[in-house]
């Protein structure tokens, strides 16, 4: 039942963190109304479909890949980028069902991930003083751009309905039909364990997709190209959410729309408010104080969420936390993103777990080893170590295993970028290609946090992959993968 005290303004009566000071209110108010008018950007049955398939993560019968961009732009909303994007999503999500034998709940950092919180409102460059950078949404890269311009806003929404539309153009034409998979190019891997290890995972794959041809688990139809009459079946459509940090409240307000509830759990007679701008939106560390509005506004609204937690937020707070945003403990209703850093995640993880446990609020658990684990390299690029990320993933693995619990799903900032040559990006160290400090120039392409490449992307697949696999047999022998790709003992 909706709080009858919430409304989608009703977080202005709270004090609001990151929030962006617009020299001219009347003209952002012009440009909310005009948004508020436009149409959703998705609808509230996809954002019930979601809560169902989340509430399948809390009882590890899935597995969640919340993938893509730390930050969009929108000079890359272009058909490459965007078929990219989705191409290596893609290919992550099969690797780990081969490995898992569950489904994966895919949900990408994509048609609306502007906006980026900042530690300081100014920033220094060339000796000049000017307003940080805040996201394409709200400002300019460029140092004389700085001011706040609500016209972003729109350009936000239409680069989002763009991007939204060629994802659910390529999802619906036979982009991801597993009868013509990604090619998977093993040339970058440097170590020869490591690469034999990779051949097996891809030649029982390919082993499983002929013997379904074989058997019959698809028909001649379907085996057909999507142009040449092809159905889709069950090997060629997936399920694909889009998501943003829900950083920009005025934004958020304008895309909330309050509709009927549908499904078959409430009256049909009940209305909520979705916000239609994603199916799945994120509070940061940044901006989740318990009294704070952006909680507030996060409360009231019947998208899954996702909060960040992070080093700094203690046990009793996390709990709090989760009785303001679901004080029903509904199910499918609340995934943790855990960040804390390899070096910190055992201090804090447990603690976290078991109060969790103790409160029985039903969330999704689902590992961010990025954030936490960025650093500046010696020839001054922010950058994040490979070995270390996969260390902080596979002490999350372990620790849950511990304490009675499960890891749900894994939240990456990855690119599939690559240049005309068929270059990936470079910007974090290691991995199967041994990337070095000496090499981070040759393809620095981040205005934000630095991402993992193709490559090393699918590192983290194959490694998660083969864990599971491992524990699915009852193998519980050294992981191969992860020794090569320069992680730690746990």
């Amino acid at each position: 039942m909706a709080d009858s005290n919430w409304h989608p303004s009703s977080w202005k009566s709270r004090s609001a963190a990151q929030m962006v000071d617009y020299p001219d209110q009347q003209h952002l108010q012009r440009v909310l109304t005009k948004i508020n008018a436009l149409p959703p950007l998705v609808t509230p049955a996809e954002i019930e479909r979601l809560r169902f398939q989340i509430t399948a993560v809390q009882r590890n019968e899935a597995f969640l890949l919340h993938a893509g961009d730390c930050a969009e732009n929108f000079d890359a909303c272009t058909q490459q980028n965007i078929s990219a994007k989705i191409g290596l999503i893609l290919s992550f999500s099969l690797i780990l069902i081969w490995g898992g034998r569950l489904p994966v709940v895919r949900i990408g950092r994509i048609a609306g991930q502007y906006a980026k919180p900042r530690s300081s409102g100014t920033e220094t460059i060339d000796n000049r003083e000017v307003l940080s950078f805040r996201g394409d949404n709200v400002n300019g890269l460029d140092p004389n751009d700085r001011t706040p311009d609500p016209e972003r806003l729109l350009s936000a929404y239409f680069h989002s309905t763009a991007t939204l539309n060629y994802v659910r153009g390529l999802l619906t034409s036979g982009f991801a039909s597993l009868h013509h998979p990604r090619d998977w190019s093993l040339s970058h891997v440097r170590s020869p364990a490591l690469r034999s290890e990779f051949e097996k995972i891809t030649r029982g794959l390919s082993d499983a997709l002929d013997f379904s041809r074989t058997i019959g688990a698809d028909s001649g139809r379907e085996s057909a190209p999507f142009d040449r009459g092809g159905g889709r079946g069950v090997l060629g459509e997936i399920d694909f959410y889009t998501s943003h940090e829900g950083l920009m409240l005025d934004w958020e307000q304008a895309m909330t729309r309050e509709v009927d509830i549908t499904g078959s759990g409430p009256s049909p007679q009940e209305k909520g408010f979705y916000n239609t701008s994603a199916h799945f939106i994120w509070v940061g560390d940044r901006t989740r104080q318990l009294d704070g509005a952006h909680i507030e506004y996060f409360r009231g609204i019947r998208n899954p969420i996702g909060i960040k937690v992070g080093p700094s937020l203690e046990s009793a707070e996390l709990i709090r936390l989760l009785q303001i945003v679901n004080p029903n403990k509904e199910s499918g209703r609340v995934t943790l993103i855990t960040r804390y850093g390899a070096g910190k995640i055992g201090d804090h993880l447990p603690g976290h777990i078991e109060a969790v446990k103790h409160s029985q609020h039903p969330v999704a658990w689902v590992c961010d080893p990025m954030h936490g684990n960025t650093l500046t390299s010696s020839s001054g690029f922010k950058t994040r170590n490979f070995g270390t990320i996969i260390s902080e993933l596979t002490s999350c693995i372990s620790i849950h295993a511990a304490c009675g619990s499960q890891l749900g799903g894994v939240s990456l900032e990855f690119t599939g970028e690559l240049n005309d040559e068929g270059f990936s990006v470079t910007e974090c160290l290691g991995g199967s290609m041994e990337l070095s400090e000496e090499q981070l120039g040759l393809r620095y392409q981040s205005f934000c946090d630095p991402r993992l490449n193709f490559e090393q992307s699918l590192d983290v697949a194959f490694l998660i992959s083969n864990y599971f696999k491992e524990e699915r047999l009852g193998d519980k022998g050294e992981n191969s993968i992860y020794a090569a790709l320069g992680g730690r003992t746990i």
